[in-house]
């Protein structure tokens, strides 16, 4: 492969993970749990929280904390499993290149 054949697959390379990374960003991923929706966007900050009002209505704010940690954790991992799934690829692709 000649270097011009390179750098233009490393061009092409780059416009496409850009593409990617802002499609992640601009990708809300929601978690939850019992009682309690979260809804992120691709660099994990947060959009909304959504809570059943019968949490509220008993008053048991260990349980609801405990709630919206789970529901951001499951967020956060959909954003992790997401990224690991559309970047991957790039990662193999550019140890040719270095």
């Amino acid at each position: 492969m000649n270097m011009q054949a390179i750098v233009r697959e490393a061009q092409k390379m780059k416009k496409e993970l850009e593409k990617t990374q802002k499609e992640l960003e601009n990708t809300e991923y929601e978690g939850r749990s019992s009682a309690v929706k979260v809804v992120l966007n691709g660099n994990k900050d947060l959009i909304s929280i959504l809570i059943d009002n019968d949490i509220v209505l008993d008053g048991d704010f260990e349980m609801l904390e405990d709630m919206i940690l789970v529901a951001f954790k499951d967020a956060s991992k959909k954003v992790d499993d997401d990224k690991n799934k559309k970047l991957g690829k790039y990662g193999s692709g550019l140890s040719g290149l270095m």
